[in-house]
């Protein structure tokens, strides 16, 4: 008898075994015996017998509906097939995954989703990652083998500047759906009934009209090309090709990690020298790293909350970083908008530095810079037009486009840049000097855990030499730590995902909440799992933990790189000493601080 998870080949009768997976049953999976623990569904007892069920509609943890039986298996006994995907197993269970009559309600499931679907998938940006089209394939649906009938009529919704839906590729699978109030959004259901049955949000009004905070969850739960990022490839091609533009591409944190599996790199692998050596292959005229807007977002940051600390400003003090946060505050909690950071993100810091010193510096003309940014958030779209965005007030952008990390993965595809066999090269220098501490951005906590790297050297009076609060890492919902910084006891919290922040900001508004700094991350685990992200597919999502194995390749550049506090950063000490002055001062308020404004919470389902 094997186990579940494959600790023995033998029956799992052991202490041991029995201590780490409880209860087991003894069930059969196409006639062969398994050991697994109770509580399991048939989906997870299958997967780690090494059956693959295929699904559709299911997401662990987020969509459990057994809505669309694409996952159906036979049990002995039972009258008609059942979910895997919600059925539990229980002592003495005999299933069978692959039966005539399993494969032939597949096939035809999958035919009456085609009988209704936009079926242009040689053009659609989902071709070869969308879900519906690799159960095709898996099972021999052609495409054009469709049952005939009428189609819903659809309109795409292209209200917003960070997402265009297109109903008519949509499979009701009501991801999306889950994902919005999973962010506790919940802007977007289903709407009327049976065949004309649409996810849209209430009275069908427009995305952009609703309180929608541009996060981009919807669009990375989806498994067809019904919701996608408003692509700007086309906007950068055309700057890279006009001889008046001067291209700066930056690239977020994040990125490193995670682009990589646009080329089918394992995850978590960490690929900053050919990105930008990629990067470079395109035309564009320098490659920066947004580490060093990271970096002064730190510098900062710091400065303000020992300045709120010490003249008794608004605390809890909430970092500004993630605008999809920053955007659900305006909505939900604008009450609180006085305890949210007035610093830029490290996108519009790093944008607001380049049309401002970097260009008096090299005597360009700021009208002629396109500024790009390669970003793991689909909010990152929204922030740029926001008002206040324009560091020399004369309403030149910071930041004039942005590209999550799947446009910039199809741009390189798309212009042959043979991204596996790149070699290693360094970003440009005049903003290629970053941190560890600005690397771990990335990931949730490592915005709280490279201020307190600055504030205890600072309050301190002195460098510390341990600098890794642990206790703030992890992808966990919601941590807490209290730090005695020379005397100064300072309480902190990290929350990621919306829906946590939330309840933690309740409890802010009512006065229970007790600590002093908080930071919050729009996407759950932070910014390796944010909106514009390459998308994985449900088969992965259920089963590997992306945000662990995302971060772990930004903590690892952290404790490789000679510099590991923003503060100590060559370049960061040079930008205040031609330019800035110090943290705080009059012409860093200027160019990298912003506000916030107030918005009415429009319709909510």
């Amino acid at each position: 008898m094997r186990c579940l998870y494959g600790k023995l080949q033998i029956q799992c009768n052991c202490e041991r075994i029995r201590e780490e997976c409880g209860n087991m049953y003894q069930i059969k999976i196409n006639g062969m015996p398994f050991s697994v623990p109770e509580g399991s569904t048939i989906l997870e007892a299958a997967r780690f017998a090494g059956i693959k069920i295929p699904t559709l509609c299911f997401l662990k943890d987020l969509n459990e509906i057994g809505a669309c039986r694409v996952c159906v298996v036979e049990v002995k006994g039972a009258r008609s097939l059942v979910a895997a995907c919600v059925h539990p197993v229980n002592e003495g269970m005999e299933i069978f995954t692959n039966t005539p009559r399993v494969i032939e309600s597949r096939k035809t499931t999958l035919q009456l989703l085609l009988s209704v679907h936009e079926r242009k998938c040689l053009s659609c940006v989902r071709n070869g990652t969308c879900e519906l089209q690799q159960l095709c394939a898996e099972l021999g649906v052609d495409v054009e083998d469709k049952l005939d009938g009428e189609r819903p009529a659809s309109v795409p919704d292209t209200s917003t500047a960070h997402l265009v839906r297109n109903n008519a590729k949509c499979v009701l699978c009501r991801r999306c759906v889950a994902a919005c109030e999973h962010q506790h959004v919940a802007v977007i259901g289903a709407n009327n009934r049976g065949f004309d049955t649409q996810i849209g949000c209430a009275f069908n009004l427009p995305l952009a009209e609703v309180s929608c905070v541009s996060c981009g969850q919807c669009i990375v739960s989806c498994p067809t090309g019904a919701l996608v990022e408003r692509d700007q490839t086309a906007e950068l091609l055309a700057a890279i090709n006009d001889p008046e533009k001067y291209v700066v591409v930056q690239t977020a944190p994040s990125i490193r990690a995670t682009l990589g599996e646009c080329f089918d790199m394992p995850i978590g692998t960490n690929v900053k020298g050919k990105m930008v050596a990629a990067l470079r292959r395109l035309g564009v005229d320098k490659v920066f790293d947004t580490d060093f807007g990271a970096d002064l977002t730190i510098m900062e940051e710091a400065h303000e909350f020992i300045h709120r600390v010490k003249t008794g400003g608004v605390l809890p003090m909430i970092t500004s970083c993630s605008p999809g946060w920053v955007k659900f505050c305006e909505h939900y909690f604008p009450d609180l908008l006085p305890n949210v950071s007035t610093c830029k993100s490290p996108q519009q810091m790093t944008g607001a530095m380049l049309k401002t010193w970097y260009a008096e510096k090299n005597g360009i003309d700021p009208k002629n810079i396109v500024s790009v940014s390669i970003m793991p958030c689909t909010a990152k779209k929204f922030e740029i037009d926001r008002e206040d965005q324009d560091a020399a007030g004369d309403g030149i952008q910071d930041v004039d486009i942005v590209l999550t990390t799947r446009e910039i993965g199809r741009l390189l595809k798309q212009c042959n840049i043979d991204f596996a066999n790149l070699p290693d090269e360094e970003f440009d220098p005049a903003m290629g000097v970053s941190t560890g501490a600005g690397a771990i951005f990335g990931a949730t906590g490592g915005v709280m855990e490279a201020a307190l790297r600055t504030a205890a050297d600072t309050i301190f009076g002195a460098p510390l030499e341990n600098i890794e609060y642990h206790e703030v890492r992890g992808t966990q919902d919601y941590k807490e730590a209290t730090y005695n910084l020379n005397g100064l006891e300072v309480k902190v919290a990290v929350v990621s995902g919306l829906e946590n922040a939330n309840t933690l900001l309740e409890k802010v508004r009512s006065g229970e909440a007790d600590c002093q700094f908080i930071e919050i991350m729009c996407c759950p685990g932070g910014c390796v799992n944010g909106g514009g992200q390459p998308i994985q597919p449900a088969e992965v999502r259920n089963f590997t933990d992306l945000k662990s194995l995302r971060a772990k390749a930004l903590y690892e550049e952290d404790k490789n790189l000679p510099f590991r506090k923003s503060h100590e950063s060559p370049i960061i000490k040079q930008v205040y000493q031609e330019y800035l002055e110090e943290p705080g001062s009059h012409i860093a308020h200027q160019i990298l601080h912003t506000t916030f404004v107030k918005r009415n919470k429009t319709v909510q389902l």
